[in-house]
C-alpha cells in the first residue's frame, strides 16, 4: 500500500513537470510598437491585455510593449482613451506592431449624468469634465479648489483666503439667489450632499450647468450640480499606491504700514498732544510666520472576476501662516463591487474622516472695543507699543479703540473644532431581463462637531472685566438617503431608447447645543471646566429636521447616431415649505444633432465632430432652513414687581403659500473638433430667469405686534445670461515631445428684473463691520446688477473757498477736507446724493492650462483669472479715517504745503462709503507652475515598482493686480449671512492668501 502511493506521487510528480515543460514550450513573447494612425505618434501608456485573461502591459514612452502569449490562438486587446480599441490574433506573428484609429471626439468617453451614464457624444446638456490628473494637478485640502479655472462657468471661493481648513463656496453660471443658497448641489458616488472625498481618490468630476442636465435633481438643480466620482478597483493584480508632498508656504502679500515713527508724526497732526511709545514693533512680521502643509496617502486596489475593490488611507495636516492657525486630518475611502451573480451586482462605499482645526480670529462682524480680530487688528494696533507694558501686562491701543494687540489675541485667544464625518453607501443592482435593471441605494452619513473657544483675562479689554470668557458648542447631523429607479435600454431599428424612472426620499436632522460661562479663578482650565467658572452664560439648543421625497423620470431617444432627444422631469416635495406649496414639479428637454454624422460632412478632413444642442428646463432651490414659513414665539425676558422672568411674545407671522424659487433655463450650445479632435471646441450661450425669489418682506404693520415682522415671501426675479467656451488643442505631439493647451473662458452678466412689488424696487443691505456704524453699504435695485456699491461719489479734496461744479462737502469742511459728487445739487453732501459707486460682479473670467512633455519630463504652467469685479475695502476705509495706523499712503496727505494730492488731510473722519475705497478687482494668478520627471522604466522594474515620480510645484507664485489691498480674491461676509449672495466684493480681516513651494513623490507598486 506504501509502494502504492510512493508511485502514484512519483508519476503525479513526472506528469507535473511534463505539464509545466510543456506549457513553458507554448509560452511565447510578444513584442512590437504602438503608434496613432493619424501622425505616426508614438503612444505611452497604451493597455494591451491577452483577451479573457489577467495577463496585461503597457506600453512605455516610445509606445514598446513585451508580453507573453500561451498559444497561437490568444488575441491581444490594445486599449487607449480617445482611440478605437483593436483587437489582433497572435497567429505565427512574433512583432505585432498596431496603429491606433483615434476616436473621433472621443466618442467612447463615458460621462457620469445623475442616475447613470452616457457616450461624451451622446450628452444633450451643457456638461464640464474634469479630470483626475486635473484635480490632483497641485496639493489642495479640498478637491472643490482643484476646479478653479478648470470647467467655464464654475466660480470658486475660499470663504477666508488662505485659512486652513476654511469651506470652500462654488458657484455656476452666477448667483441666482438672494437669500437662499447659491452653492451648487455636490453629489459624490450617487450621495446627494455628500463630502468631497480626498482628490487623490477622485476620478473624475462632472459638473452639470443647465436645466437638461440638472433638472434630474429637480428642487436642488437651480443652483448647478457637481457630480464626483472616486476610483474603484479594476480586474488584475493589487496594485499599490503612495503619493506625498511637503509645501512651504508664505504670506502672498502684505500691507505697507506706517512704522512707529511716521505713525507719531501722523498722530501728531490729529492730536498733538499725542505721546510716543518706545517701542518700534512691525505687527504683521509677529503675526505671519511660514506655515507648512503635509500630505500622505496610500491606496490599495485589485479585483478578480468577481469583486473588485478600492481602498485609501490619507493624513493632511497644515501649520497656517498665521501663528497658532492650524488644520488637521485623519481620512479614509473604501469601494467594493461584487458580481454576485450574472444578474445581480452588489457595492459598498464608505467614507470617514476625522479633522482637527485650530483658529485664529479673522473676517470679525465687529471691531470696536474689546473685540475684532487679529489681522484687521495687526494692521491698525499702534507701531509704537511692544507687546507687554512696563508692568509685564498685553498692551492695548493707545489710539482709536481700545482693544488688545493682535499678537496676544492669536496667541492667547482659544478656538478649536474637532469634527467626525462618516458616510455609507450601500448598492444593488439587478437585471430583471435582458436590457431591464432596478438599482436600490441606501446612504446614511454623520457629521458631529465641537467646537471650543476661551478668552483668557489677561486679554484686558476682550475679558479682563468678566475674569475670561468660555464656550462650547455641539452639533450633531444624520443623513438618510434611499434612491430606488428601473433602467431600461432597448435598439429600435436605427434607433435606441433609454428609459429611467426612480423614487428617492432623504431626511436630514440637525440638533446643536451650547454653553458659556465667564469669571473664572484660573486660564489653565480653557473651555473644558465651565462649572468653575462663576457666572454661567444662558445655554442655547435647537432642532433643525426637514425631509424630501421625489419622483423622477428621464428619456434618451437617439436615432441613427445623428438625432438625440432628452426629457427629463421630477416631483419634488419638502417639508421646510409652506403647506400650501410641500410639492414642485420639475420639466426639461433637449435636443441634440450630430451633423457630422451627416452623409454630407461625414469624410470631410478638417470637421472632425461637429454636434449642435439646445435645451429648455425648469429647476428649484429649496436651499432655506426648515420652519421658515412657520409663525414663531421669540423668548423674551420681562419684569413683574421686582423679579425678572421669562417671557414669549409672537416673532413673526406665518406665509403659509411660501414656495421654492425656480430658474427657467435655455441653452444653446455648439461641440466642434477640427483636424481629428486635435482642437476642440465648445460654446454655451444660457439665459437663466428665476422666478419667485425667497426674499425678507418687511410688510407687516407694526401694529400687529410682531416683534420681528420680516418674513420669507416669493417676491422677486433675477436673470443671469451668459457665455462659456472650451477650447483644447494638441498642438505638438512626436515621439520625444508633446505640447496641449487647454483654454476656458466665460461671461455672466446678472440683474434684478423685480423686487418685492410695484411699491418697492430697491433694498439696501449692509455688509460693514459693526463699528463702523454703517447702515447701508450696497443696494439691490430692479434694472441693476446683484450688490452694487451704494455710496458717495468722491472727488478728491477741497482746497478751500469756490467748489468746483457739481461737487459739494459735508458742512463745516474746511481745506484739506473730503469732497463728494453733489447728485441732488443742493450744494450740501447728505444721504441723497448716495450713488452707485461700483460693482463687484466679474466681467468674465478665465483658465488658461498649457503642458509640455519631453521625454520623462513634463512641465504644467495654469494661469488663472478675472476681469472686472470692483473691490470694496473696509480695511483701507478704516486706515484712512485717522483713529488708527495707517498705510503709507498717508504720507501724501493734504497739508497747506502739499495741495497737489487725493488724500485728505489727516483727521479723525467717519467710515463713510465712498468711491475713494473702490478698487478694480482684475487679477491674473500664476495658479500653478509644476515640472515632474518620471523614472525610466527600466530603472522602476529593477526597484520593483511600476512608477516613479518626483514633481516640485508652486502655487500662487506671481499675482498681476492694480488691488491695493493683500488679495483680490476677497470674501468678507460672502458665506453663511443672510445676504451672502450679494455681500460681494468685501475686503475686510481676511486670512491672507498663501504662497507654496511643493514637493511631491508618487510611488505606484
Amino acid at each position: 500500500m506504501k509502494k502504492t502511493k510512493q508511485l502514484k506521487g512519483t508519476l503525479f510528480l513526472v506528469f507535473s513537470i511534463c505539464f509545466m515543460l510543456g506549457s513553458t514550450a507554448q509560452q511565447k513573447i510578444i513584442t512590437g510598437k504602438v503608434t496613432s494612425s493619424s501622425d505616426g505618434m508614438a503612444l505611452p501608456g497604451v493597455n494591451v491585455v491577452v483577451k479573457g485573461t489577467t495577463t496585461g502591459a503597457a506600453t512605455d514612452f516610445d509606445g514598446n510593449y513585451s508580453i507573453n502569449v500561451s498559444n497561437e490562438n490568444a488575441i491581444l486587446v490594445f486599449s487607449y482613451i480617445g482611440y478605437v480599441t483593436n483587437e489582433v490574433i497572435v497567429g505565427s506573428q512574433s512583432v505585432i506592431n498596431v496603429a491606433l484609429v483615434e476616436d473621433a471626439a472621443s466618442l467612447d468617453e463615458v460621462v457620469v449624468v445623475g442616475y447613470g451614464a452616457r457616450k461624451k457624444s451622446d450628452i444633450t446638456g451643457s456638461v464640464s469634465s474634469v479630470k483626475s490628473e486635473e484635480v490632483t494637478a497641485f496639493p489642495v485640502l479640498d478637491a472643490q479648489q482643484a476646479l478653479q479655472g478648470r470647467a467655464a462657468g464654475v466660480a470658486v471661493q475660499s470663504n477666508n483666503g488662505g485659512e486652513p481648513g476654511t469651506p470652500i463656496n462654488v458657484t455656476i453660471r452666477g448667483n441666482t439667489s438672494i437669500n437662499a443658497s447659491s452653492a451648487a448641489l455636490v453629489v459624490v458616488d450617487g450621495f446627494v450632499g455628500a463630502t468631497y472625498p480626498q482628490p487623490s481618490d477622485i476620478q473624475s468630476v462632472e459638473v452639470l450647468k443647465d436645466a437638461s442636465a440638472t433638472a434630474i435633481y429637480g428642487s436642488r438643480g437651480a443652483n448647478g450640480v457637481i457630480l464626483v466620482t472616486t476610483k474603484k478597483g479594476k480586474k488584475g493584480k493589487m496594485t499599490i499606491e503612495f503619493n506625498t508632498n511637503y509645501a512651504v508656504q508664505t504670506t502672498s502679500n502684505r500691507l505697507d504700514l506706517l512704522n512707529a515713527n511716521q505713525f507719531a508724526d501722523y498722530t501728531r497732526a490729529i492730536n498733538p498732544s499725542y505721546t510716543q511709545g518706545t517701542a518700534n514693533t512691525d505687527w504683521q512680521d509677529l503675526i505671519y510666520t511660514t506655515g507648512h502643509t503635509t500630505n500622505h496617502q496610500l491606496s490599495f486596489s485589485g479585483g478578480s472576476d468577481n469583486v473588485n475593490f478600492y481602498v485609501s488611507g490619507n493624513y493632511f495636516d497644515q501649520k497656517g501662516v498665521v501663528i497658532n492657525s492650524g488644520f488637521e486630518r485623519f481620512s479614509f475611502l473604501s469601494n467594493i463591487d461584487a458580481q454576485i451573480s450574472d444578474k445581480l451586482k452588489l457595492g459598498f462605499n464608505a467614507f470617514g474622516s476625522r479633522s482637527t482645526k485650530d483658529g485664529v480670529s479673522t473676517q470679525a462682524s465687529t471691531g470696536g472695543r474689546g473685540s475684532g480680530d487679529v489681522i484687521s487688528i495687526a494692521y491698525r494696533f499702534a507701531p509704537d507699543l511692544g507687546i507687554l507694558d512696563e508692568n509685564g501686562n498685553n498692551t492695548f491701543n493707545s489710539v482709536g479703540d481700545n482693544i488688545d494687540n493682535p499678537f496676544a489675541v492669536a496667541t492667547e485667544r482659544v478656538d478649536e473644532t474637532l469634527e467626525d464625518i462618516y458616510r455609507a453607501n450601500f448598492y444593488g443592482e439587478y437585471e430583471i431581463i435582458e436590457g431591464l435593471t432596478f438599482k436600490s441605494t441606501f446612504g446614511f452619513s454623520s457629521r458631529n462637531q465641537t467646537r471650543g473657544q476661551f478668552i483668557p483675562s489677561t486679554l484686558i479689554t476682550s475679558a479682563g472685566d468678566q475674569g475670561g470668557i468660555a464656550g462650547i458648542s455641539n452639533l450633531k447631523n444624520t443623513n438618510l438617503l434611499s434612491e430606488n429607479y428601473l433602467t431600461y435600454t432597448k435598439a429600435l431599428g436605427k434607433g435606441s431608447l433609454t428609459l429611467l424612472a426612480g423614487y428617492s426620499y432623504q431626511k436630514d436632522r440637525t440638533v446643536t447645543n451650547s454653553s458659556g460661562a465667564e469669571g473664572f479663578v484660573t486660564n489653565s482650565v480653557s473651555y473644558f471646566a465651565l462649572n468653575t467658572a462663576s457666572t454661567p452664560l444662558f445655554p442655547d439648543s435647537f432642532l433643525n429636521e426637514f425631509e424630501i421625497q421625489s419622483q423622477y423620470g428621464r428619456v434618451n431617444y437617439d436615432y441613427d447616431d445623428k438625432y438625440l432627444i432628452t426629457f427629463t422631469a421630477r416631483r419634488d416635495g419638502a417639508s421646510n415649505f409652506a403647506k400650501n406649496n410641500k410639492y414642485a414639479f420639475f420639466p426639461s428637454g433637449a435636443l441634440g444633432w450630430k451633423v457630422s454624422n451627416e452623409n454630407f460632412l461625414k469624410d470631410n478632413e478638417i470637421i472632425s465632430n461637429l454636434k449642435l444642442r439646445a435645451s429648455y428646463g425648469v429647476t428649484g432651490n429649496p436651499s432655506i432652513a426648515p420652519y421658515q414659513s412657520l409663525a414663531t414665539l421669540q423668548s423674551i425676558y420681562a419684569v413683574t414687581g421686582d423679579q425678572t422672568v421669562n417671557a414669549v411674545v409672537s416673532g413673526r407671522p406665518a406665509n403659509p403659500n411660501l414656495k421654492w424659487e425656480s430658474s427657467y433655463q435655455t441653452n444653446f450650445g455648439i461641440d466642434l473638433g477640427l483636424w481629428q479632435n486635435k482642437a476642440s471646441l465648445s460654446v454655451d450661450v444660457y439665459n437663466i430667469d428665476t422666478k419667485d425669489l425667497i426674499v425678507g418682506n418687511s410688510n407687516t404693520p407694526e401694529y400687529t405686534g410682531f416683534l420681528n415682522p420680516n418674513f420669507l415671501d416669493n417676491i422677486g426675479e433675477i436673470n443671469n445670461k451668459g457665455v462659456e467656451i472650451t477650447l483644447s488643442t494638441r498642438n505638438i505631439r512626436n515621439d520625444n515631445f508633446s505640447w496641449s493647451t487647454d483654454i476656458n473662458w466665460s461671461k455672466n452678466k446678472n440683474t434684478v428684473e423685480k423686487l418685492f412689488g410695484s411699491d418697492v424696487d430697491f433694498f439696501l443691505p449692509s455688509a460693514a463691520p459693526g463699528h463702523f456704524l454703517q447702515d447701508e453699504t450696497h443696494i439691490l435695485r430692479e434694472g441693476e446688477a446683484l450688490g452694487q456699491f451704494f455710496g458717495y461719489e468722491y472727488r478728491g479734496v477741497y482746497q478751500g473757498g469756490a467748489l468746483p461744479e457739481g461737487t459739494a462737502t459735508f458742512s463745516g469742511a474746511v481745506a484739506g477736507d473730503e469732497l463728494f459728487t453733489d447728485v441732488d445739487g443742493n450744494g450740501e453732501i447728505s444721504s441723497s446724493d448716495r450713488k452707485i459707486i461700483g460693482d463687484p460682479n466679474q466681467d468674465w473670467t478665465f483658465g488658461f492650462n498649457n503642458t509640455f512633455k519631453y521625454k520623462n519630463f513634463d512641465l504644467g504652467i495654469f494661469f488663472q483669472g478675472a476681469v472686472g469685479g470692483d473691490i470694496y475695502s473696509f480695511t483701507l476705509s478704516e486706515l484712512a479715517s485717522g483713529g488708527s495706523n495707517a498705510t503709507t499712503e498717508a504720507l501724501k496727505a493734504w497739508t497747506p504745503s502739499n495741495t497737489d494730492t487725493d488724500v485728505p488731510s489727516p483727521n479723525t473722519r467717519e467710515k463713510r462709503m465712498n468711491s475713494r475705497f473702490v478698487f478694480d478687482g482684475t487679477y491674473v494668478r500664476l495658479k500653478n507652475l509644476v515640472f515632474g520627471y518620471n523614472l525610466p522604466e527600466n530603472i522602476t522594474e529593477k526597484l520593483g515598482m511600476n512608477k516613479v515620480r518626483f514633481s516640485l510645484s508652486g502655487q500662487n507664485l506671481l499675482t498681476i493686480t492694480d488691488y491695493p489691498g493683500t488679495d483680490p480674491e476677497v470674501s468678507y461676509k460672502a458665506s453663511g449671512s443672510q445676504n451672502a449672495n450679494v455681500n460681494q466684493g468685501f475686503d475686510y480681516g481676511n486670512y491672507p492668501n498663501i504662497e507654496s513651494i511643493t514637493f511631491s513623490i508618487n510611488l505606484k507598486f
